[in-house]
C-alpha cells in the first residue's frame, strides 16, 4: 500500500545494522493533523537509507512511503508490528506545490493509485507464515 505525506523533518537517526543482511535508518516527521501536530516515524531500509542524507532537521519534506505489518509468533502467542516504510524522500516545494499540498495540512496521508507507484518491488506484499519458534526470531524485541 503506497501513500504520501508532506511535513517537516524533527529528527534523524543513525543507520542501524540489525543483522548480517538487514539495515535501517528511521526519521520523525512533523505532519500537521488539524489543531495539533503529528510525530510519525518513519524508516528506511537497506538501500534506501541514505535518502535522507540529503535533508536536515527543519526541513519541510514530501514523503512516498509503504504500510508495511507482519504478525509472529512469540512463546505462544501471536505478535504483530506495523512500520512506515518510506522508499522516496523529496523537497516539500518540488511535487507538493505543484499539487496544492505542502505543510500546515493541506495535504494529507494519501493512498496511491499501484500503477503510480514507481518503485513496484516495493508494493506491499503479502505478510510470509508466523515464525513458528523464538529461535528463528531476529526480531530486535
Amino acid at each position: 500500500m503506497a501513500y504520501d505525506v508532506t511535513g517537516r523533518l524533527i529528527e534523524i537517526f543513525d543507520e542501524q545494522q540489525i543483522s548480517e543482511k538487514f539495515r535501517k535508518r528511521e526519521f520523525v516527521l512533523e505532519v500537521q493533523d488539524g489543531q495539533y501536530p503529528e510525530q510519525i516515524k518513519f524508516q528506511l531500509v537497506m538501500d534506501k537509507t541514505s535518502l535522507v542524507d540529503q535533508f536536515k532537521v527543519g526541513d519541510e519534506v514530501k514523503i512516498a512511503f509503504n504500510l508495511r505489518g507482519r504478525g509472529y509468533n512469540k512463546n505462544g502467542q501471536m505478535m504483530y508490528f506495523t512500520n512506515l516504510e518510506a522508499w522516496r524522500i523529496e523537497p516539500a516545494g518540488a511535487a507538493g506545490a505543484a499539487q496544492g499540498g505542502g505543510y500546515g495540512g493541506q495535504q494529507q496521508a494519501a493512498p496511491r493509485p499501484a500503477a503510480q507507484n514507481q518503485n513496484p518491488t516495493l508494493r506491499a506484499q503479502p505478510s510470509a507464515a508466523p515464525i513458528a519458534s523464538d529461535d528463528d526470531n531476529d526480531l530486535p524485541f
